[in-house]
Parts: C-alpha cells; sequence; structure tokens
C-alpha cells in the first residue's frame, strides 16, 4: 500500500510541476481579443511588434501595432476569442487560437517573450481561418 501511495503521490507531483512549468497567457491579452480592445492589447506590446494581418506584413512599433489592430477590429468586431494551444518554456511562451467575428472565424497566433516579470507580444499573427 505504501508504494501505490509513493507513485501516486511522485507522478501527481509531476503533473503539478509540469502544469506550473507551462506560462500562461495573461488574461488581459485574451479579454482585450476578445473584445476587440486594442488598446489594452497594445499594453502587452513590445516596442517593436511584428505583425502579420491578414495581407499586412510588417514590423510595428508599439503606437503603429496599436493603429493597425484598432483599424482590424472596427473593420471585424470580435464576438468570441478562445486558446486552442498553449506553450513555452523558459522567458518565451506562444498561443494559438480562434477569434469569432460574425461571419469570420481567424486563426490568431503571438509569441510572447518576459521581460521584468511581464510578457510583451513580440510576433502576431492573424490569418483567416476556413470554416
Amino acid at each position: 500500500m505504501s508504494k501505490i501511495f509513493k507513485y501516486s503521490t511522485l507522478l501527481l507531483g509531476i503533473l503539478i510541476m509540469a502544469s506550473v512549468s507551462v506560462a500562461q497567457v495573461p488574461d488581459e491579452i485574451i479579454i482585450s481579443l476578445k473584445t476587440g480592445n486594442a488598446q489594452k492589447l497594445a499594453k502587452h506590446f513590445n516596442q517593436n511588434v511584428e505583425m502579420m494581418v491578414l495581407d499586412s506584413d510588417n514590423v510595428y512599433s508599439k503606437a503603429h501595432a496599436q493603429q493597425v489592430m484598432t483599424d482590424f477590429f472596427k473593420k471585424y468586431p470580435p464576438s468570441n476569442f478562445t486558446i486552442i494551444h498553449q506553450g513555452g518554456k523558459d522567458d518565451s511562451s506562444y498561443a494559438i487560437g480562434t477569434l469569432q467575428v460574425e461571419n469570420n472565424k481567424f486563426r490568431v497566433y503571438f509569441l510572447l517573450k518576459s521581460k521584468g516579470g511581464a510578457s510583451f507580444i513580440h510576433q502576431l499573427r492573424i490569418e483567416r481561418q476556413n470554416n
């Protein structure tokens, strides 16, 4: 009986450590994407952000990236955003999700890097998703 208890405790500990080691996407980023709030999303942008939004692909300053997202959300007001997959290690993490708008779905990918205890978006991609 004690062997089973030791192994189950060890297994539980490993599972807890594995779940803690995967960096989580800050809730404010998810909420910003769900609500189409470019200003709140931009608080998590790095000083320069590599962005591919539909047909536009460039490296933008934080302010310019915010404007790109403002324009996108005006044209495609979101109704929901869900994370499909996320992962990471050390000081970086990524997430892949689906942004639902009225008659479209978009695949969203972003790369976050931690600096000084905060996570900043270094890369953001938004592509049309076939329904």
